[in-house]
């Protein structure tokens, strides 16, 4: 079951998140994340890169948990 504790937030370190869910990575390369910066957090980055942190957030869980839980859904119909 999902739990929302699980969702990828703002303030979480990127080398962890993509640790965590590898899925990202793509997500990351897209918005031009460099990996000199896997040492800082979702935000400190998408402010520097002039970036709304919260389509970051929301592209980056959508990777992590989206097609699981389409999958999820077509199992249980």
């Amino acid at each position: 079951m999902f739990r929302f504790d699980q969702l990828i937030r703002r303030d979480m370190i990127i080398r962890d998140v993509k640790q965590r869910h590898p899925e990202t990575v793509a997500i990351f390369e897209a918005f031009r994340y460099r990996d000199t910066c896997d040492d800082c957090d979702i935000e400190t980055v998408a402010r520097k890169n002039g970036l709304d942190v919260r389509d970051v957030v929301e592209a980056l869980n959508g990777a992590a948990f989206g097609p699981q839980k389409d999958s999820e859904n077509h199992a249980s119909n």
